[in-house]
């Protein structure tokens, strides 16, 4: 059985940039175990998985896996699969996945690339000492907590998240979350890292489903509902970031970088 596969670099308009991710187009859904065990094998940070969608409430159904697990939102991995989708020939210029933990979500085309729109996650004050100790912080401004599973560690400047050495085997003891660290920019209104060692990925290069849950926080504080967005991971990558209601939409590039196909046995 062999199964086509593209790998997107994310949120980048050039070949190394961004956060690459697998698209797999599927007829009908494979077992789990066998969804994870390609997700393993592909070895990046996601594997999106797609499949035509009955109803009309959507055009494909997606999924997608870490080396080690299912996650319940993707912002990269879904930005390539409606990259691959409407770079195939096809009349649409938005196209809707339906998911099973985060509703439908909308990739469209847009003059700079791609617009994303997600879910508005923002996050609840919290005390995260075990997190905050884990990233080798001794002051934060704010800890936010979003039940889906994301830890937001908002510091004072750009310097405090790009000098960031996090233990992260104690940040993967200290429970199963996405660990969001933010602060105000200085070419950017926003500037991000996010680690993930939890999904045995130990840091995310650029993380749409992070945004969905800092946007709603940097809008609040900045006051309007507009802004840029830095993501200062060894590969970065930039974004544009709108509070629509309660969705948050990122612009953003992709660029395909392999074409093939997956053997199954």
């Amino acid at each position: 059985m062999r199964i086509p596969f593209t790998q997107v670099d994310a949120f980048s308009g050039e070949p190394f940039g961004g956060n690459p991710a697998a698209v797999m187009p599927l007829t009908a859904w494979l077992d789990d175990a066998v969804l994870q065990r390609i997700a393993e094998e592909n070895n990046l940070s996601e594997t999106a998985f797609i499949v035509p969608a009955d109803g009309t409430d959507a055009d494909f159904e997606l999924r997608w896996f870490t080396p080690t697990s299912e996650v319940a939102l993707c912002g990269h991995a879904t930005l390539a699969s409606g990259h691959v989708v409407l770079e195939s020939g096809t009349s649409l210029t938005t196209v809707r996945f339906r998911t099973r933990q985060a509703g439908i979500l909308e990739v469209a085309r847009a003059d700079s690339g791609y617009t994303l729109a997600l879910p508005a996650w923002g996050g609840s004050a919290m005390d995260l000492p075990a997190y905050v100790a884990a990233l080798g912080l001794d002051r934060v401004d704010a800890t936010l907590w979003h039940d889906k599973g994301y830890a937001l560690v908002v510091v004072e400047n750009e310097a405090i998240v790009r000098g960031l050495e996090p233990d992260q085997r104690a940040l993967k003891a200290a429970g199963m979350a996405v660990v969001i660290v933010t602060a105000p920019g200085e070419a950017t209104d926003i500037v991000s890292r996010v680690f993930t060692p939890a999904y045995g990925i130990d840091e995310d290069p650029v993380t749409g489903a992070a945004h969905a849950v800092m946007v709603p926080y940097w809008a609040d504080r900045l006051g309007r509902d507009r802004f840029t967005a830095f993501q200062a991971s060894a590969r970065g990558g930039r974004l544009t970031c709108r509070l629509d209601g309660d969705r948050v939409v990122l612009g953003g590039a992709c660029v395909s970088v392999i074409e093939g196909s997956f053997l199954l046995p």
